[in-house]
């Protein structure tokens, strides 16, 4: 299993970082490149506590699908989205966010995950997962930065 945190800074209120979080259209916004679209459960608007969405997208020219939950929901503190069907053996994303004490938020992701096919799927996040699942929350934080600094929740 593989894993990572980023530590992200922003200049609003954790309550609405926390909601910009949890839009699913800012998330789409963020994964254009990827072709990224939700298909099922929620597909527009904020997502709430046991919520599903099913994204379907293009990486590494593979296209995948996948179903998450919002399995935990505290706000304005903290939510996780785990995988409920998809293309890991393991996805749990946690997302924590505190005031920083100057107005602002500190958002913290802490991700968890684990490819499938055992062996390979371990060498997959050695070679390729490890550094290409960062840089894709580093994207999609820069988006929810920007959201949440204009005020959008």
């Amino acid at each position: 299993m593989a894993g990572f945190t980023l530590t992200t800074r922003i200049a609003a209120p954790p309550e609405t970082v926390f909601d910009v979080s949890l839009d699913v259209d800012l998330h789409r916004a963020s994964m254009a490149g990827s072709g990224e679209r939700a298909v099922a459960g929620v597909t527009s608007g904020r997502m709430g506590p046991g919520d599903t969405v099913t994204w379907l997208a293009r990486h590494y020219g593979v296209r995948w699908r996948m179903t998450s939950r919002i399995s935990a929901y505290e706000r304005p503190g903290y939510f996780v989205d785990e995988q409920v069907r998809g293309p890991f053996a393991r996805w749990h994303h946690a997302h924590h966010f505190a005031p920083d004490g100057a107005g602002g938020t500190v958002m913290r992701d802490v991700v968890d995950f684990a490819a499938p096919l055992g062996p390979l799927g371990r060498i997959a996040e050695r070679v390729a997962l490890g550094r290409y699942m960062p840089r894709l929350i580093r994207v999609r934080n820069a988006y929810v930065r920007e959201a949440a600094e204009r005020g959008r929740a």
